[in-house]
């Protein structure tokens, strides 16, 4: 019998419960591939990038497309695959043409011969067995046994093996089901959450580990507190013991990188004896920079009323100050080891003008008591679940996120990142004229700048002076002053192009005091003082 060949086309996810965009692979291209392996076939790994750089379409029995983003994000390097895209690579592709994602959703989708909306691993994996390709949810053996296959995937990546990261999904579903959990999420109507074992989820990450992967992010879920717990209530008690194993069973692996996804602030809120044990393992056995993301939603108690939400202010104010207190020292990368993160949403039911002043006096409220929260996503409500009665006011909406970021998150980044702050290993990404951006590995990782040009794909160590609303400025820390361009060297604060030609006429120089003179201004030279470095080697 002649071996089927699969094509799997990654175009990219983006979605609250996976991370696929660069440098991330999500979870879900590589279970396609796993079930497409698990049912005797061959498999090519083809990403958006591989075709927009010109890869060739290759022969295929079946061709697999995942693709759409849910929550668009603003990105670097790349981004999802636009419909577009999709409508110009559909003729190309061989065999039975399946699609998933949201981009299931889009008109071009129609011309596939399988459109997908649950699980398209699940779908393809009983189409390729000689089942009815039809829609269902992977059970959790399948789930299983297809993450292990689909493992090696990863070295087809373009940014294998570094700076790529790798998401792992822990469980799926809400505990919150019976209730029909917040009115705009999916989730709880998977049914209530089936949970991947520790021992699976380590299988898991050891095969990733094994294929390369230094890079993981533990996602996908809605609440990580919550990890193994079968209780019933609303909110459910967290089982501390399984998230133990779990995290202690991943740090002993030696990942470089390993962060984590949500958290519901009321189960923080209302078990803070467990609570605070869990986020002590997490802070713990994860790297520097982690990011819980708490689903806040509104501040407004009829919104949360009237959408069922997860959580009160009051519950979300506890969860704030709990992680803070235990994971707000600075870890060895420059950031601070755990932070929260805040997601507010516009177009609910019951939302009033009111609705945006409370939002923004909870947040205030933060800054005043003098807590740290890593970024506050602040997007409009998708009826993908149902329609929402609320129709945004597009004015209202844009002010209230232009003061956010103007009067909360740049404050908040001070607090984060404070001046002189050094960030360890920060991977450059592109360039922007002069300027160099790049970003630490990790799931919300800052957008730092620096006003000249790095080389790309290398990895340098950032000294902090400046802030924006979104993202922050920087320099090579132990900046080469006698071997750096002159372009370089007149972007250092307070230097300008006069001083600049001035210190390269007068390099090479052996010490500090020849090089303050030069500069003959005591507060520059002091300032610079800070991250210089005079000889190589020695700062």
């Amino acid at each position: 019998m002649a071996t089927i060949h699969v094509l799997v086309v990654d175009g990219y996810i983006d979605d609250p419960a996976a991370l696929g965009v660069p440098p991330y692979i999500s979870p879900m291209i590589r279970s396609i591939a796993g079930a497409a392996m698990d049912a005797g076939a061959d498999v090519t790994y083809l990403s958006i990038d591989h075709i927009r750089k010109g890869a060739e379409i290759p022969e295929a029995d079946v061709s697999v497309v995942l693709s759409g983003n849910t929550v668009p994000g603003k990105y670097i390097r790349s981004m999802p695959m636009s419909l577009k895209e999709l409508d110009k690579l559909f003729p190309k592709l061989k065999g039975w043409r399946l699609i998933g994602g949201s981009a299931a959703d889009s008109d071009i989708a129609e011309k596939f011969d399988f459109v997908i909306k649950k699980d398209l691993a699940a779908s393809l994996y009983d189409g390729m067995t000689g089942k009815e390709v039809d829609e269902r949810f992977r059970n959790l053996d399948e789930w299983n046994r297809w993450m292990l296959l689909g493992a090696d995937v990863v070295k087809q990546h373009q940014d294998y093996p570094y700076p790529l990261i790798a998401e792992i999904e822990t469980y799926r579903g809400c505990h919150r089901y019976a209730s029909g959990g917040c009115a705009y999420c999916i989730e709880p109507l998977k049914g209530k959450p089936l949970m991947r074992s520790p021992e699976d989820v380590l299988a898991e990450a050891t095969k990733l580990r094994d294929n390369g992967i230094r890079n993981i992010r533990i996602g996908g879920q809605t609440c990580i507190i919550s990890y193994g717990s079968t209780d019933r209530s609303d909110p459910p008690k967290p089982n501390v013991e399984a998230v133990r194993t779990l995290f202690y069973g991943l740090r002993d692996l030696g990942f470089d990188t390993i962060h984590v996804d949500n958290a519901n602030p009321a189960v923080i809120s209302t078990y803070p004896d467990e609570s605070e044990e869990i986020l002590k393992i997490i802070t713990e056995c994860c790297t520097p920079g982690n990011v819980l993301a708490l689903g806040m939603e509104s501040a407004d108690i009829n919104v949360i009323r009237e959408n069922n939400l997860n959580s009160t202010p009051e519950m979300v104010l506890d969860a704030v100050r709990m992680i803070n207190r235990i994971g707000g020292d600075r870890g060895k990368n420059g950031m601070p080891n755990l932070l929260p993160g805040l997601n507010l949403i516009a177009g609910l039911d019951g939302e009033t003008a009111a609705t945006y002043s409370q939002n923004k006096e909870f947040l205030s409220k933060l800054l005043d008591e003098g807590l740290m929260v890593r970024r506050i996503n602040i997007r409009q409500v998708l009826p993908i679940r149902k329609e929402f009665n609320v129709k945004v006011n597009p004015n209202r909406f844009k002010k209230f996120k232009e003061e956010v970021r103007e009067t909360i998150d740049h404050e908040m980044l001070k607090r984060i990142v404070p001046e002189g702050t050094v960030l360890k290993d920060v991977y450059m990404e592109i360039h922007d004229g002069n300027i160099t951006f790049g970003r630490q590995l990790g799931s919300y990782p800052l957008l730092v700048g620096v006003p000249y040009r790095l080389e790309l794909g290398k990895t340098y160590d950032i000294f902090i002076t400046d802030w924006g609303m979104r993202s922050i400025t920087g320099y090579e820390y132990g900046f080469d002053i006698n071997n750096e361009p002159m372009t370089s060297v007149a972007s250092l604060p307070g230097i300008g192009k006069k001083r600049a030609a001035k210190i390269v006429m007068e390099r090479p120089f052996s010490e500090f005091e020849e090089l303050s003179k030069v500069i003959d201004d005591v507060h520059v030279s002091e300032n610079l003082k800070r991250f210089i470095c005079i000889e190589r080697g020695k700062e």
